[in-house]
């Protein structure tokens, strides 16, 4: 199969100086995929230039004349900026010039553009946004991340059945487990809408194991777990901050003393290794699931190895045919087929 990724170069906190090279150091690991690097040909050249790399026929640049800021309105975004890098990068996905798109950039602009440009996939109301987290049993995907504040019980099933879908595709399994985010395993806990979703994914096809605790995501209890946007988010966020506040602390308690900073040392590659396991690099890029394309979303302050595994989780979902998978999915779901689809 040919790969070929489309990237916003100027996305992100740090634009050209992280998404170039990262897309040079992608491609020195993956002969067999293509990257087109979509912004200000000047910049993205210069970055080019410093590094010792020109366009070729595996890397080329497509020019767009215009940047979406960080902070700027998604609404304003799409209608006045039509030759943004992100709304290009996206274009290119959809005239099937490229497989996948990657960015760094506004998360509600690339949302707003990826629906307006792509469209949605037949049988699904809303896009949602999944990343994989760590946990003790390797990683949990959880979604929603942030797209939808507020959702119903069917929209939370739809959720569940992309993100089984997806889990099973690039980590192969046959059937994921799938958990709903509560504030208690028993069947009574949680508002309406989270009961009445737990009801719709006991009679669904999903492999369905019930609700679980926050605890739970990073204990590893779902392969997949499902909550609302704006759970979910509040939950990355909180995440996020803990495990700053974590290795915080540890630098903090080994410079204490002259012992301290001895026993460091001494420890060193244990909290090597420790630092690696938690390092929210390796875990970068969110998918934008439910649209007719591929979209991963990078965290904006990503740096080169960061946003090189967003590209890698954009390649992952090409090679294992997420797109083809879910429309096949809800395919069937939308004709009323009872049939058991292999997940």
């Amino acid at each position: 199969m040919e790969i070929t990724v489309a990237i916003d170069c100027m996305g992100g906190d740090h634009g050209p100086h992280v998404t170039v090279p990262a897309a040079l150091n992608f491609l020195k690991s993956n002969s067999d995929v293509d990257v087109v690097l979509v912004g200000l040909r000047d910049a993205i050249e210069a970055e080019l230039k410093v590094r010792g790399a020109t366009s070729g026929p595996r890397l080329r640049v497509h020019h767009a004349s215009e940047v979406v800021l960080m902070d700027e309105s998604p609404a304003l975004a799409l209608r006045n900026k039509k030759d943004s890098s992100v709304r290009v990068a996206v274009e290119l996905v959809k005239n099937g010039e490229a497989q996948a798109c990657v960015s760094a950039g506004n998360t509600g602009a690339l949302m707003a553009v990826s629906r307006f440009v792509l469209k949605m996939l037949p049988g699904i109301d809303r896009p949602a946004i999944i990343a994989a987290l760590p946990s003790m049993r390797g990683s949990t995907y959880v979604l929603d991340l942030g797209a939808n504040v507020d959702c119903g019980p069917e929209h939370l099933l739809q959720f569940a059945i992309m993100g089984a879908t997806l889990v099973a595709a690039v980590e192969h399994k046959d059937r994921p487990s799938v958990g709903l985010l509560n504030i208690g395993e028993e069947d009574i806990k949680g508002n309406e809408v989270v009961k009445n979703a737990a009801e719709l994914l006991r009679g669904s096809e999903v492999n369905f194991i019930g609700n679980i605790e926050g605890d739970g995501i990073y204990k590893g209890e779902a392969d997949v777990v499902v909550c609302d946007g704006f759970v979910g988010n509040v939950m990355l966020k909180a995440s996020e901050g803990m495990v700053q506040m974590v290795r915080s602390f540890i630098r903090q308690e080994f410079m204490r003393s002259v012992l301290a900073r001895l026993a460091g040392v001494i420890v060193m590659p244990v909290l090597y290794a420790f630092r690696k396991r938690l390092d929210p690099r390796r875990f970068n890029g969110a998918t934008l699931l439910g649209l007719r394309g591929i979209v991963v979303k990078s965290h904006g302050s990503a740096d080169a190895f960061g946003f090189e595994r967003a590209i890698e989780r954009a390649m992952d979902e090409v090679r294992n045919e997420v797109l083809h998978r879910l429309m096949l999915r809800f395919g069937r779901a939308e004709r009323g087929n009872s049939e058991a689809v292999e997940t």
